[in-house]
């Protein structure tokens, strides 16, 4: 009796013994992929599915924009297969991290790669604070620039990967497919307002989503900086432009102490709304999987209420 008891414990240890095993290599066979801003993680985690393991390494709950890349950073990419990010001029602190890879095999890419990064000519927009003189480099709030950002993680996924490039490839084309269909609401959605002026309390980071829906963008910020302080007098033109069209909205960006909008509001009598560029997300957002179609289908509700759309 003891020893057929025996037997069995020792057959349920090794079938668990075994089935750990199968679990590891389940993990160890999925290529590695490690990315900056959210948007990316999102379009490589959604692209790679179980086969590719997704790193955001911008902690949720982070504001990007001036990031300081941390020793631990560089371990996870020179672990890697892979390392992706939007663009120099979005991540401009990429730089200080490239000095530290060692891994001879890692795949460095840009998932803006080969799209404009809104370096549009400065005499076209002088100084109407549509478009900072620097350009606009938050490419994915155009989602047609956001397509071509799954393309560019396809190819990134592929050339590590050949193997699952069939797997791949369907997975990216079931994304496109549900980024065509977000630009289609967002133009329906936002054809017929009353307001046409997106007014944002936060750093300059709509321009793109506004020139593709015909819309303005006023931002008191110059450049994407979210710690630059705003003039008084930058402050005051945007309630000049809330008073004129008779906005009663002020929109504010994710993960900033929104003291603008917050100032603008009790001047005003404003409402202030949460408008997510996407450029990262809490740690809440993380645990429950929001993906960036959320976020954005999220932002249509706000600008459909802020801008009185019928």
């Amino acid at each position: 009796m003891v020893a057929g008891l025996v037997l069995m414990v020792s057959a349920l240890m090794a079938s668990g013994s075994l089935q750990a095993a199968e679990a590891d290599d389940v993990v160890s066979s999925r290529v590695t992929v490690v990315t900056t801003l959210f948007p990316v993680f999102d379009f490589v985690r959604h692209v790679g599915g179980d086969k590719v393991e997704a790193v955001l390494i911008v902690p949720p709950g982070v504001e990007p924009h001036e990031y300081s890349p941390s020793p631990q950073d560089i371990v996870r990419i020179n672990g890697a297969s892979a390392f992706l990010y939007t663009s120099d001029a979005m991540e401009p602190w990429v730089s200080r991290l490239l000095p530290g890879i060692t891994n001879q095999n890692l795949l460095i890419a840009q998932a803006g790669q080969d799209i404009d990064g809104g370096e549009e000519d400065a005499a076209d927009h002088p100084t109407d604070g549509e478009w900072p003189p620097a350009g606009d480099p938050h490419i994915w709030l155009d989602f047609a620039n956001a397509q071509k950002m799954v393309d560019n993680v396809l190819d990134v996924l592929v050339t590590i990967d050949g193997e699952n490039a069939g797997f791949y490839q369907q997975n990216a084309a079931a994304l496109k497919t549900e980024l065509a269909d977000l630009d289609f609401r967002y133009r329906e959605g936002l054809r017929d307002c009353r307001l046409r002026t997106i007014v944002y309390g936060g750093h300059f980071a709509f321009g793109y989503l506004a020139k593709r829906y015909e819309l303005e963008h006023v931002s008191p910020y110059q450049g994407f900086s979210p710690n630059a302080e705003p003039t008084p007098r930058a402050v005051g033109e945007l309630i000049g432009v809330l008073s004129s069209t008779g906005a009663k909205t002020i929109f504010f960006e994710e993960l900033v102490d929104p003291k603008i909008a917050r100032v603008i509001a009790e001047e005003t009598g404003a409402r202030q709304v949460l408008l997510s560029a996407a450029h990262n997300v809490t740690r809440d957002e993380m645990d429950a999987g929001v993906t960036f179609i959320q976020i954005m289908n999220d932002n249509l509700a706000k600008l459909r209420e802020g801008l009185e759309c019928r």
